[in-house]
């Protein structure tokens, strides 16, 4: 048996004004043939997945492409273009194929298409027709369509949050390619989509925890393969924006249905439980403080670059400088001008720059600064989350600033805060100060729940806070909960 694996993700933040481009895409993946093998082979992520138990089954994997992009404004049209065109190349150099799993994220936009996904699906179709079985996994922020579910066989959505299980759909895709192939499985699949939207919600807690555990008891039905909650993307602006549930049964499009209603409307009579509190670094800085035992961690939710959000925003890292913090670390923050800064004056000097704030003013002005380079490095190191473990990262040029009692970690790439490695490249153990602060949602807590003492989450304005009534919704499908008075649901 030969499967195809391959891999298009993005997670399009509408509200972004960053362009996504093909430069983008290769700061993180852009990957050919072999080079998909032995740089995905053991990761614990989608294709990690794929790869390993393929090979441990025997299967012979074919390598098609992988282009993902960290999450930023739309795609450019002429880049979704090559990303098309790198595929059909190497479809057709791999030759006949019994099945293709392929990663993807489900909230892609392009310019002028709302649904890449779906859109990527059909074009997959127009190149190797229905009869060859095509298994999509999504990540659990996904915005469904009819038109994913119409264009691939099965569609299989992470169930956490953060996503540590990104690695067992990878697995759980090639099962099921392999079981097609050999005609035990048929499956079906059933769509039900809510007038919803819901903030970042933590799956270890309630209420996303319960729906899960109603997912999952569905899953012992002999005949239900798979049932996911997807949590959808809020900040993407198109009208397939809202939480979906996802039934796929084998052969059974009634029972398929059935699932996927019943936990619909599970989910939306727990609507109300899915609102976040919300407060502001200043806040967030004062519970810190009062709070016993150390590290005391604070997310800033409202510029996590993993949602399309810069990256340097100066909220939370002004007014911990304001509070001259004692004992606190800071990571990290974007802004490549700095870092070239800092590495061309060396380490032991001082420097005054305007930090942050340079993307957009949304997130905050920039923040005039006179600090000590203590540590400069290249930015690279290895992730040792659950969620991604050995993926390789590369941040470009980081510097370590000290300002008053505050330790700063400056890169020239954007990103969230996976794991403590960014900080112990740059001689941080975190578990030494007082406060660590950083900037993601709920991912990082895949790791930093097993060492802080206290998890605080501020928002302020920015791409992905908190406050969907913050943004100037254009296109969204209305009435949807929570900006509009939804009294009727007729799907349940």
């Amino acid at each position: 048996m030969r499967i195809a694996i391959g891999e298009v993700r993005h997670e399009t933040n509408t509200f972004s004004s960053v362009e996504t481009t093909v430069e983008l895409f290769k700061q993180r993946w852009w990957e050919r043939g072999d080079a998909i093998l032995s740089n995905h082979r053991g990761v614990r992520d989608y294709l990690g997945g794929m790869i390993d138990r393929a090979e441990a089954l025997g299967i012979e994997v074919v390598p098609v492409f992988v282009a993902t992009a960290t999450s930023a404004g739309m795609v450019v049209r002429e880049t979704y273009e090559t990303i098309k065109s790198e595929w059909n190349a190497a479809m057709r150099a791999a030759g006949g194929v019994d099945a293709i799993c392929i990663s993807l994220h489900g909230a892609g936009v392009v310019e002028g298409i709302d649904d890449m996904e779906g859109d990527f699906l059909q074009y997959i179709r127009s190149l190797v027709g229905y009869e060859v079985p095509l298994i999509a996994t999504l990540d659990l922020h996904a915005n469904l369509t009819e038109c994913m579910v119409a264009e691939a066989d099965v569609l299989l959505g992470v169930h956490l949050y953060p996503h540590t299980d990104c690695y067992e759909r990878g697995v759980e895709a090639v099962e099921i390619a392999r079981r097609m192939g050999k005609g035990e499985l048929l499956p079906t699949m059933h769509l039900t989509k809510l007038p919803m939207m819901i903030t970042t919600s933590l799956t270890s807690m309630s209420p996303a925890k319960d729906i899960n555990e109603i997912c999952w008891e569905w899953e012992k039905h002999p005949r239900v393969i798979d049932c996911a909650f997807f949590h959808a993307f809020p900040y993407t602006d198109v009208p397939e924006v809202g939480v979906s549930v996802v039934a796929v049964t084998d052969g059974d499009k009634a029972l398929a249905k059935l699932v996927a209603d019943d936990v619909a409307q599970h989910i939306w009579a727990r609507r109300e439980a899915f609102a976040p509190d919300v407060i502001s670094p200043d806040e967030g800085i004062r519970q810190a403080l009062a709070a016993e035992g150390q590290p005391i961690v604070i997310n800033e939710t409202s510029d996590n670059p993993g949602g399309g959000a810069p990256g340097d925003g100066t909220y939370l890292l002004r007014a911990m400088l304001e509070a001259n913090l004692p004992s606190a670390c800071f990571g990290c923050i974007f802004d490549p001008e700095v870092a070239q800064i800092a590495h061309k004056a060396g380490v032991g000097s001082a420097i005054t720059v305007n930090l942050g704030g340079k993307v957009d003013r949304l997130h905050g002005e920039p923040i005039a600064l006179t600090a000590y380079v203590k540590c400069l490095t290249d930015g690279r190191y290895i992730i040792k989350s659950p969620m991604g473990q050995g993926t390789p990262v590369n941040l470009g040029k980081s510097v370590r600033l000290q300002a008053g009692g505050l330790d700063i970690l400056v890169c020239s790439v954007s990103t969230q805060v996976l794991d403590e490695q960014l900080y112990l490249l740059h001689g941080i153990d975190v578990t030494a100060y007082k406060i660590v602060a950083l900037k993601s949602s709920q991912h990082f807590r895949a790791v930093f729940d097993l060492i802080a003492e206290k998890i605080i989450s501020v928002d302020s304005p920015g791409l992905t806070t908190l406050e969907f009534s913050s943004f100037a919704y254009k296109r969204l499908t209305r009435p949807i909960y929570p900006l509009d008075n939804v009294t009727f649901f007729p799907s349940v």
